[in-house]
C-alpha cells in the first residue's frame, strides 16, 4: 500500500508540474520554441489559450487537493489525457519534429499510471471480468 501510494504521488507529482510548466507557459511566455507563438504556430485561436489555461489549472487543483469527489477527478483525468493526445496530434500535423509528437504521449503513460494507482487508492480498480459484472448488477440490477 505505501508502494502504490509513492507511485500514485511520483507520477501525479510529474503530471502537475508539466501542466504547471504549460499554464505558466501559456501566461508569461507563449513565445517559448515559436517566434509567432505556439497556438499561432499549431493553428489555434487565441481564446483557445484562454480556455484551455483556466482548464488546466483547475485540472491540477482538483488532482491535487484532497477530498474531491472521485468522478471530479476523473474529469481532470480526461481533460489532461484529452490534451496530451490533441497536443501530440497538433504538432504531427504542422510537421514539428518527432519528438515534439511523441512527448505528450510519454506524458500519457506517466498520466496512465497515476490514473492507475489513483483507481487502486479509491478502490475502484476491478480485478476481473467476473468482477465487474457482479459490480454491474449491483448497481443496475
Amino acid at each position: 500500500m505505501k508502494r502504490d501510494n509513492l507511485i500514485y504521488w511520483i507520477a501525479t507529482s510529474v503530471i502537475a508540474a508539466v501542466m504547471t510548466f504549460s499554464v505558466v507557459n501559456f501566461t508569461f511566455n507563449d513565445h517559448f520554441l515559436y517566434p509567432e507563438g505556439a497556438f499561432k504556430h499549431l493553428g489555434l485561436p487565441g481564446y483557445f489559450k484562454i480556455e484551455l489555461t483556466i482548464a488546466k489549472t483547475l485540472g491540477i487543483l482538483v488532482l491535487l487537493a484532497p477530498g474531491i469527489p472521485v468522478k471530479l477527478k476523473e474529469f481532470a483525468y480526461a481533460g489532461f489525457a484529452i490534451t496530451l493526445v490533441s497536443g501530440s496530434i497538433a504538432h504531427g500535423a504542422t510537421g514539428d519534429r518527432i519528438m515534439y509528437v511523441i512527448d505528450p504521449l510519454l506524458f500519457l503513460g506517466v498520466l496512465s499510471v497515476s490514473y492507475y494507482y489513483f483507481l487502486k487508492r479509491t478502490g475502484q480498480l476491478v480485478k476481473s471480468s467476473r468482477e465487474a459484472v457482479k459490480k454491474d448488477e449491483k448497481v443496475y440490477g
